[in-house]
């Protein structure tokens, strides 16, 4: 296992993340199968595991809060917020009011004292950013979070909200968590240069792409994924976005057999070559995925094998850039852009 600095933090953690949206209900796992995960994680060297509230309701937090028991000290906790839970209309957002509430729901299920890694799982456009930064502060001086970070940011947001911490006086955010993978490469255009400029460390989400990298989506084969079954437009072939990731996945297949690598260790190894990411979050649903996806722990891909990797999905392009959840509000809301 490889480590990395996580921004400035000083904080370090493995180049691999453990992600928990598979834990529970949503990868229909069992405690005793997360608790097998977690422990099988943490012996290979993993060391931040990564969360939210939302994931199954708040079960992935419940399981890995007992998965983690009495390994406390090893991990680096991080969680997120902002997502709805539940219908009311004020059970979600990054307003102060809900911050300080849902920060101590996720502590009672995680059943610890403090998160390592507080996340706003995506910017709300109806709460200032000096409203959010003056609770995130509050917070990190009670003792309840160590650090605080952003997911899913447009990079112009990450910038203003850099800028909001240091007009008034109030810490910053230390992380972002983007999409990024080989399919989904808009990263590279402005939100890591952005990110790289304030020195944030990276998480980067779905390196896998949903699947689409696991090596279990091939051209002539049904797509059986765990994801297919509730969300099946993003398998759909018929969709020309999605013919196009069928025949990407086809050319990269071809590279990592001409490398020697499994295509899970050329997604993870391309993900944690740019200079900005500091760590894939990887999502097993089972033992035999995160076994798969540990063995890309130590793959470093060669200068010629990056190359070709650009000539069948350039830099910067996404291939479904409607799946990477940063369109600005106004453009899928009409009242904010109408009289």
């Amino acid at each position: 296992m490889q480590y990395r600095t996580l921004g400035r933090t000083g904080v370090q953690v493995s180049t691999l993340v453990l992600g928990a949206m598979n834990f529970g209900k949503i990868g229909r796992t069992t405690q005793d199968e997360v608790t097998a995960i977690v422990g099988a994680a943490l012996d290979a060297g993993v060391n931040l595991i990564d969360t939210a509230d939302v994931y199954s309701g708040g079960q992935s937090e419940e399981m890995v809060g007992k998965a983690v028991a009495g390994r406390r000290d090893d991990v680096v906790l991080a969680t997120k917020a902002g997502l709805p839970m539940g219908d009311e209309r004020n059970h979600q957002g990054s307003s102060r009011r809900w911050l300080i509430t849902e920060l101590d729901n996720s502590l009672r299920r995680l059943g610890v004292n403090h998160i390592d890694l507080y996340q706003i799982h995506r910017w709300d456009p109806r709460t200032g950013d000096d409203e959010t930064l003056s609770a995130l502060t509050d917070l990190q001086r009670a003792g309840k979070i160590r650090y605080f970070g952003s997911s899913t940011f447009p990079a112009y947001r990450i910038v203003q909200a850099q800028w909001a911490a240091r007009e008034n006086h109030l810490g910053r955010y230390v992380t972002e968590q983007p999409s990024y993978s080989i399919l989904q490469r808009g990263a590279e255009t402005h939100v890591l240069p952005v990110t790289e400029q304030y020195e944030l460390g990276v998480l980067a989400w779905s390196p896998l792409a949903s699947g689409w990298l696991s090596g279990a989506i091939r051209a002539g084969q049904e797509i059986a994924t765990s994801r297919s079954a509730f969300m099946p437009q993003r398998f759909d072939t018929a969709i020309p976005a999605n013919r196009a990731r069928l025949d990407a996945v086809e050319q990269l297949a071809t590279v990592a057999d001409q490398a020697g690598l499994t295509m899970i260790q050329l997604a993870l190894g391309f993900v944690t070559a740019h200079p900005a990411v500091t760590s894939a979050i990887i999502g097993p649903r089972t033992m035999d995925h995160l076994h798969s996806q540990l063995a890309a722990a130590d793959t470093v891909l060669s200068a010629d094998v990056l190359d070709a990797i650009d000539a069948i999905v350039a830099p910067g392009v996404d291939l479904a850039a409607q799946e990477k959840n940063d369109t600005p509000p106004a453009l899928l809301d009409a009242s904010l852009r109408r009289r």
